[in-house]
């Protein structure tokens, strides 16, 4: 923190499809790399501790449980670490699977924040496993504890107040009213998109737009990161735009 500014920084681990220790590795590597450079908020892709494109090895219990022991991994990793780091990772809450934003401090998880809005056209069809993520935040019981758990999360620096965190996922800024709009309205000063956008001719431009304009209209700082080669397994293709 120097002269009331944070260092902000995005990465793209590279991760092997359903294999969430060594994508956790990966993670930690940037999560390393982030902290000696004097990171003080690092972004990570939609999904990145199993990958996007698993499918149906979302149903499978042993690849959950194996992205919430990998998320253990990454918050111990943390506790050394002064910087926020926002993950992406598949949730189960009773039955339900949640595309989720694990927002990890200094060894403790902060918070659970879901995805709203879940894309099922074109290539997408996430509705197969994932269920819409709640918009008023309530608590989960996860790894032992109570975490809030919801869209509407707002985090806040006690040493720098002016410095709030929102969080959304990939699809929630398409839509015609994006979440974000109502964090920014709410007090967040920085917006974090977490995103698994694969890519056709003039996307990344699109995207570009889409996002340098979100952060004019909002007013917020506005962060995208998104997935990369490692996802490029399916018919669709990755290129890590952020």
């Amino acid at each position: 923190m120097k002269d009331g500014f944070i260092s902000v920084a995005v990465g793209t681990p590279q991760i092997h499809v359903a294999d969430c220790d060594y994508n956790a590795q990966s993670v930690i590597a940037l999560m390393r790399e982030a902290a000696e450079k004097g990171v003080k908020l690092l972004a990570l892709p939609e999904l990145c501790v199993t990958g996007y494109t698993c499918a149906d090895l979302f149903l499978q219990n042993t690849l959950i449980d194996a992205a919430t022991a990998s998320l253990e991994k990454i918050i111990a990793e943390s506790a050394a670490m002064d910087m926020l780091i926002m993950v992406g990772l598949p949730v189960s809450d009773h039955g339900r699977l949640y595309n989720c934003v694990a927002a990890v401090k200094s060894g403790a998880l902060l918070a659970l924040i879901p995805k709203r809005f879940i894309p099922n056209y074109s290539v997408y069809y996430e509705a197969r496993h994932f269920t819409a993520g709640p918009a008023e935040a309530r608590t989960m019981r996860f790894l032992g504890r109570d975490v809030p758990f919801g869209a509407n999360i707002l985090l806040e620096c006690n040493q720098l107040p002016a410095f709030r965190v929102a969080a959304e996922v990939c699809e929630d800024i398409w839509v015609s009213t994006p979440i974000s709009c109502s964090h920014t309205a709410a007090g967040a000063t920085l917006v974090v998109n977490l995103c698994a956008s694969d890519e056709f001719f003039g996307k990344s431009a699109l995207r570009r737009d889409m996002t340098k304009m979100q952060s004019r209209k909002s007013p917020c700082a506005y962060v995208l990161c998104d997935a990369y080669e490692g996802e490029s397994v399916t018919d669709m293709v990755f290129a890590g735009n952020h």
